[in-house]
C-alpha cells in the first residue's frame, strides 16, 4: 500500500474544518480554545492540507473540539484507504440519476450526460477520485465529506 501524502494531508484538513464548522465555530473561535498560540493563518493551512501539523498539535486541536484523536484519524484513514484507487469511490450512475436530493442536481446532470455518452455504451459504474469528488462537491455546494456520504448512501446495496 502506497501513501499519497498530499491526499492524506488534504483529507485530514477537510476533517478538521468539518469538525470546526459542525460546532459553528470560526477559526478565531477555535483559536481561543487552544492551549498554545497558533495563528489563524496556520489554522487555515492545516484545514487546507497545505501544512503538516505535529501529532501533539493535532491532539490539541481535537481536544479543543471535543473530538477523540484516534476517531478523527480513523475517519481520515477510511477516506484515504478504504477505496481503490486511493481516495476514490465507485458510483453507479443509474442510482445517481434516480436520486432526487436537490443539492445533488449538478451531480445528477453530470451522471445523465455520462450515461448518454456513446449511445448508452458508457459503463454505468465509474470511479471518482478525490480531485473529482472535491470539484463535484464544490459544484453541489457541499463539503467533500458530505458528498461522499451521500454517494455511499446512494450506492449502498440496500437500495437493490
Amino acid at each position: 500500500m502506497r501513501l499519497d501524502t498530499a491526499t492524506y494531508q488534504r483529507i485530514l484538513g477537510d476533517e478538521l474544518r468539518r469538525l470546526r464548522k459542525r460546532r459553528g465555530w470560526t477559526r478565531r473561535d477555535l483559536n481561543q480554545r487552544l492551549q498554545s498560540d497558533i495563528s489563524l493563518q496556520t489554522l487555515a493551512t492545516y484545514e487546507l492540507g497545505t501544512r503538516q501539523c505535529s501529532v501533539v498539535r493535532l491532539v490539541e486541536l481535537c481536544l479543543a473540539m471535543d473530538e477523540v484523536p484516534h476517531e478523527l484519524m480513523a475517519r481520515v484513514h477510511e477516506r484515504v484507504f478504504d477505496d481503490s484507487p486511493v481516495g476514490a469511490i465507485r458510483v453507479d450512475l443509474r442510482r445517481v440519476v434516480r436520486d432526487n436530493r436537490p443539492a445533488l442536481l449538478p451531480l445528477r446532470r453530470w451522471a445523465k450526460g455520462k450515461l448518454a455518452e456513446n449511445n448508452g455504451h458508457q459503463p454505468a459504474d465509474v470511479s471518482l477520485d478525490i480531485a473529482a469528488l472535491e470539484r463535484m462537491a464544490e459544484l453541489c455546494g457541499l463539503e467533500t465529506v458530505d458528498l461522499i456520504a451521500s454517494l455511499r448512501e446512494i450506492t449502498s446495496p440496500a437500495e437493490d
